[in-house]
């Protein structure tokens, strides 16, 4: 029994695996080869969907687009995320500093955990949150795509 459901697998599979190496232009971050960098060589840029100071790295994937991304967060010291929700799962790790999550509508300091470097959480799509830091902080997020961010008042959008 478990040989006849290991073939099924492997037929499955293989005609996939097949496909990836056929069609490389479909894979996510379309380049040859491996993707390989260091913390330096990260192009940081201004993100519109938050509030000023917070930088953006895209290390993998078209945000607009449905396939796989990965990206960091660079949060200055005092910087408060204001309660929202995204499109997809939104999974963070905690790269340097302490970030400040919680899961919630309405914004309190008191209810947050703070995740320290390590620290990882993975939050459902349209769940309500928020975070704030305290010190300089770096987050790595990733996920499929298309991602985007809903502020729960509009007036914390700063594309408003």
């Amino acid at each position: 029994m478990i040989k006849r459901i290991l073939v099924l697998i492997l037929l499955v599979l293989l005609p996939l695996l097949g496909w990836a190496a056929e069609n490389p232009t479909e894979l996510p971050y379309r380049g040859e080869g491996h993707i390989m960098l260091n913390a330096a060589d990260l192009e940081w840029g201004a993100i519109a969907s938050m509030a000023p100071g917070a930088k953006i790295a895209v290390i993998e994937g078209d945000l607009s687009k449905k396939e796989p991304f990965t990206f960091r967060l660079k949060l200055p010291a005092d910087y408060t995320i204001a309660p929202h929700t995204h499109p997809a799962y939104e999974r963070v790790t905690v790269l340097s500093g302490t970030f400040h999550f919680a899961h919630g509508e309405v914004f309190d300091r008191t209810a947050t955990l703070a995740l320290e470097p390590g620290g990882f959480v993975v939050m459902p799509p349209g769940a309500p949150m928020y975070a704030y830091t305290e010190e300089e902080t770096i987050v790595q997020l990733h996920g499929t795509g298309p991602w985007g961010i809903v502020y729960l008042n509009p007036a914390d959008d700063p594309r408003n």
